[in-house]
């Protein structure tokens, strides 16, 4: 713990992730943090005080909300200038994340001093870690509007996406959130509720999105807590013989008449970057009608 602590210099902002709902998820490094800093920059005093309790750690709290971050910054930086740790924490999870954050880092970094990630737990990770999709590409939008007009309007920009997206949803708006994701999207876009993630009634639910409302609307407590909602990559659209590209069905009616047809099927796709079983499929019809 010593040479953890040892790692804090002075002089910098530490943006400090806490834990999402269970304690334990706190990491040491955190805990170095904590006991390293002059001044601990906190969403809601009350919970960073708490977290700290619990872990026997004293300290000045300071109060920095979305609605006070630009007139905190001033301060910030000068107990920067004057040498003092800081760290920054919001009530769970990553400061500058779907919480305050942005703006005081912004104005360390303006003022030419340092701001250093301690990393630690993260709702959209946890719930994409354990979700069983393909994560190499998501994409994270945090919260979606609130007013349903502007939701569908932005839920419709994920109509083809070959991407999972992760969103935050209050609890009180989780069920009409899901019922427009299956108008919009479609009654059977495969969706993630990931709910209350580490805490004693952590729930998952992998559903359908008609299903999911269904199940949301007759279960009051899939409206309670903590709501990370994935909604996973849209089917890939098929492609027919009739839809392929005219130059693309000409060059493989050209290289199967000399070459064998999953090869020739395997150039096309490639040159054109079109499925190569359906070209596979088309290039068979054609040696039949030869």
């Amino acid at each position: 713990m010593n040479s953890a602590q040892e790692t804090f210099v002075n002089g910098s902002l530490y943006v400090l992730a806490t834990p999402i709902g269970n304690l334990a998820d706190v990491t040491l490094r955190a805990i170095a943090g904590f006991h390293a800093a002059d001044i601990v920059l906190a969403e809601d005093t009350r919970v960073t005080g708490s977290l700290l309790a619990a872990y026997g750690i004293s300290k000045k709290l300071v109060s920095l909300r979305e609605h006070n971050e630009r007139e905190m910054a001033a301060s910030v930086i000068r107990w920067l200038q004057e040498g003092k740790i800081v760290v920054q924490v919001s009530d769970a999870g990553t400061p500058g994340i779907s919480d305050p954050g942005a703006r005081l880092a912004q104005a360390v970094w303006a003022a030419g001093l340092r701001v250093v990630p301690v990393a630690g737990a993260s709702a959209v990770i946890a719930a994409l870690s354990a979700s069983g999709l393909d994560t190499a590409r998501f994409l994270f939008h945090g919260f979606l509007p609130p007013k349903r007009g502007q939701r569908c309007k932005t839920l419709q920009q994920w109509q083809d996406a070959d991407y999972a997206v992760v969103c935050y949803e209050a609890p009180h708006r989780i069920l009409e959130c899901v019922e427009d994701v299956a108008a919009t999207l479609g009654a059977e876009r495969p969706l993630i509720l990931a709910r209350e993630l580490t805490k004693t009634f952590e729930t998952f639910l992998r559903l359908p999105a008609a299903e999911l409302a269904e199940r949301i609307r007759s279960d009051s407590n899939q409206q309670r807590g903590e709501c990370v909602l994935i909604i996973d990559a849209a089917a890939p659209v098929a492609q027919t013989a009739d839809s392929l590209p005219a130059p693309a069905l000409a060059l493989l009616a050209e290289l199967a008449a000399v070459l064998p047809t999953k090869q020739a099927a395997a150039i096309v796709a490639t040159h054109y970057d079109l499925n190569k079983k359906q070209l596979y499929e088309r290039a068979l019809q054609l040696k039949v009608a030869d």
